[in-house]
This record gives C-alpha cells, sequence and structure tokens, in this order.
C-alpha cells in the first residue's frame, strides 16, 4: 500500500495583522436586491405624471379655443380684429373698435337722462394721418377732412368701404380725454405709451 503523500502547508503570504476589508476583498460582493414593489411604484408615478401632463396640456388648449373664438363672449382682441370692417386695412391704419350708436333724452322738469338700447357693431377707429384712405374710396372730401383735422379729431366708419351700397357710414370723432379711464389708474399697471394716448 502506497502512502498518500502529504499536501505542502500553504503558505500564508499575508500577515496575521491584514486588515478587515483585505480579508473579505476575495469574496464577491452580493448585489443588492431591488424589490418589485419600489420598481413598480417608480414606473407608475411617472405614468401618472405623464398622464398629468398631457391631460394639462388637453384643458389648456380647449379652453383657450372656446374662450377667444366665441362671438357670443369676447375674450380676447382677436375677436374685435377678425369682425372689424377691412380688418387687414384697420389693423394697418387704425385700430378696430366696438361702436355703439344710442339716443340720449334728457328732461329738465323732473331732470332726468334716458338712454335708448344701444345697438353695437364693428367698426374701426383711424388714425389722424391716415385720412386719404376715406378720400380714395370716395367716403369722405377734402372739407370734411380739414373740418375734422382743424378740431383735432379723427374718423372712425362702420361698414365695407369697397361695398358700393350706401352701408359704411363715416364718423368725425374725437378722443374722450374728460372721463378718466379707471382701468389705467389701478396700482401696477402703467401709462399708456405715448404713441397710443392720441390717435
Amino acid at each position: 500500500m502506497k502512502r498518500r503523500t502529504k499536501a505542502p502547508p500553504r503558505n500564508s503570504s499575508r500577515s496575521p495583522d491584514w486588515s478587515e476589508s483585505e480579508r473579505y476583498q476575495d469574496k464577491p460582493q452580493e448585489k443588492s436586491a431591488t424589490s418589485p414593489f419600489s420598481s413598480m411604484l417608480s414606473y407608475s408615478s411617472l405614468a401618472i405624471l405623464a398622464a398629468v401632463f398631457i391631460l394639462g396640456i388637453g384643458i389648456g388648449i380647449a379652453f383657450s379655443s372656446t374662450a377667444s373664438f366665441t362671438p357670443a363672449t369676447v375674450a380676447s382682441r382677436e375677436v374685435i380684429d377678425r369682425s372689424a370692417p377691412n380688418p387687414e386695412l384697420c389693423a394697418q391704419n387704425g385700430a378696430s373698435a366696438i361702436t355703439m350708436d344710442l339716443r340720449a333724452f334728457v328732461t329738465l322738469s323732473p331732470f332726468n337722462v334716458y338712454i335708448s338700447q344701444p345697438s353695437m357693431q364693428p367698426g374701426c377707429v383711424l388714425r389722424s394721418t391716415n385720412f386719404t384712405i376715406l378720400e380714395r374710396f370716395n367716403r369722405v372730401d377734402q372739407t370734411q377732412i380739414n373740418q375734422c383735422r382743424r378740431r383735432l379729431n379723427t374718423f372712425g366708419y362702420t361698414g365695407d368701404l369697397a361695398d358700393k351700397n350706401d352701408n359704411v357710414r363715416v364718423d368725425c370723432i374725437y378722443q374722450n380725454d374728460a372721463a378718466q379711464n379707471l382701468f389705467l389708474d389701478q396700482p401696477g399697471v402703467g401709462a399708456p405709451p405715448p404713441e397710443t394716448s392720441r390717435f
């Protein structure tokens, strides 16, 4: 019978006072186990946030489209600009407006003021430097222009200027500075720019 040879003793090259970090350095490190609940929670929260974001965009688009394009509720200036007579011409040479035709009755005994129901229609106020447009469409003559300009007034009109019918009404109008605009006196609202103070 042959004797088994003894295995040679292990030659430990490490000193007995080696550190704990070196002792466990050779062991494979265990992977940190993530629970399926935490990953599902992160995916679901991302899905909820994305759904809320998309829903907010949809509500904003729906609100802006219904608020500004219905003629029953004038919520923006775009409705007035599009409804003005000759919209492109009015935007280049003046400003769109809402005109109100009404009659006022004043009684002295007793002293009362009665106002008829106003009829509202889209109109346009021209700048004082653009009177020649009305003259080009044969709506005013030079005498009317001189009289209106002499009083530092401007012209406003309703109806399509290119229309051959008599539906166009042109008036010499003046800017009422006597009545203060209380919307401009609010705190935080600055004074209007000087080019818009006088039309």
